[in-house]
């Protein structure tokens, strides 16, 4: 089992920053990969950064240039910097963690709210 909390979420103008925190703790190290999520209302759930254990990293093409992700093994914690914010990255953000050794499992934090105003 793995638990995942998300921290950092907030209001900020457009052209601002955030950082957002993915905290893993339970079964950490059979993390293979943590990524971010979003969904913006009415719209589907999509990725926006992940990174495996072995450290590569995936973008969605409408952040690139803006965000990176990042991690702390020692800490057991994902970032997400976010910056140059637009008002189309409103949205909740999601940690979720695939992990698992035979099989893989799919764990997901409650969520964090991101609002960026114009």
């Amino acid at each position: 089992q793995v638990q995942l909390v998300e921290s950092g979420g907030g209001l900020v103008q457009a052209g601002g920053s955030l950082r957002l925190a993915c905290a893993a703790s339970g079964s950490t190290w059979s993390i293979n990969a943590i990524g971010w999520y979003r969904q913006a209302p009415g719209k589907q759930r999509e990725l926006v950064a992940d990174i495996s254990s072995g450290g590569s990293t995936n973008y969605a093409d409408s952040v690139k240039g803006r965000f990176t992700i990042s991690r702390d093994n020692a800490k057991n914690t994902v970032y997400l910097q976010m910056n140059s914010l637009k008002p189309e990255d409103t949205a909740v953000y999601y940690c979720n963690a695939v992990a698992g050794v035979i099989g893989t499992y799919n764990y997901w934090g409650q969520g964090t709210q991101v609002t960026v105003s114009s």
